[in-house]
C-alpha cells in the first residue's frame, strides 16, 4: 500500500474558484476539532461545510468518483459511506492559519470510521506562503506538491499537518470516506 495518491487535475482552476466562492458565500465559522472542541494552538482556520450549500452538490459527486478511482488504484480499502460533508477550509496569514500534527481518525461517531482522507488544493500556490501540507506516514515527512486542483488521498490514520500560513491565504477542500474498522 502506498502512503498517498495524487490526482493532478481533480478540479479545474475555474472549479476551484467556484468552490471558494460557494464557501465565501456561506457562513464560515472557526474550525474546531472532533466533537466540537476548539484549540487554536492546534488548529486555526475558518471552515464551511458544503452540505449546507445547495449549489455545491456537484462537488460531492466529483469527490466520490476521485476517491473510488484512487482507492481502487492504490489502497483497496473496504469503503462503505461518505457520512460527513465535504469541508472547505481557509487558512489566512492574519491568523497564522495552521493545523498541527494529527490524524483524521477520532472519537466522533463518523470520525471513528474514517478510512481515507482526500484534500484538494483550491488556491493558486502563488497566492500564499507557508501553509505546506505535510504527511508523516512513517519517520519521514513528505511535502505534498502544491498544484491548484490537485487532490491528495491518504489513509486517515496517517499523521499530517498544515504549517502556518505566513502571507496570503490557503484554501483547501477535504472529505473523508468511511468503512468498517481496519483489521
Amino acid at each position: 500500500m502506498r502512503s498517498h495518491h495524487l490526482v493532478a487535475d481533480a478540479f479545474s482552476a475555474a472549479e476551484c474558484d467556484r468552490i471558494i466562492a460557494h464557501a465565501m458565500g456561506a457562513q464560515m465559522r472557526d474550525a474546531g476539532l472532533v466533537k466540537g472542541q476548539t484549540a487554536h494552538s492546534i488548529r486555526r482556520a475558518d471552515i464551511a461545510w458544503l452540505d449546507d450549500i445547495v449549489e455545491a452538490s456537484w462537488v460531492m459527486d466529483r469527490m466520490i468518483r476521485v476517491v473510488a478511482d484512487a482507492n481502487r488504484d492504490s489502497f483497496g480499502f473496504d469503503l462503505s459511506d461518505f457520512g460527513e460533508s465535504a469541508q472547505v477550509a481557509r487558512y489566512g496569514a492574519e491568523r497564522e492559519g495552521h493545523f498541527d500534527w494529527h490524524t483524521d481518525i477520532g472519537a466522533g461517531i463518523w470520525a471513528a470510521k474514517r478510512k481515507l482522507t482526500i484534500v484538494v488544493q483550491l488556491s493558486d500556490p502563488a497566492d500564499y506562503d507557508g501553509g505546506a501540507l505535510e504527511l508523516r506516514p512513517d519517520s519521514n515527512v513528505t511535502d505534498v506538491p502544491r498544484r491548484r486542483g490537485q487532490a491528495v488521498l491518504f489513509p486517515s490514520f496517517v499523521l499530517h499537518r498544515v504549517t502556518p500560513v505566513t502571507a496570503g491565504e490557503r484554501w483547501s477542500l477535504t472529505l473523508w470516506s468511511h468503512g468498517p474498522a481496519f483489521r
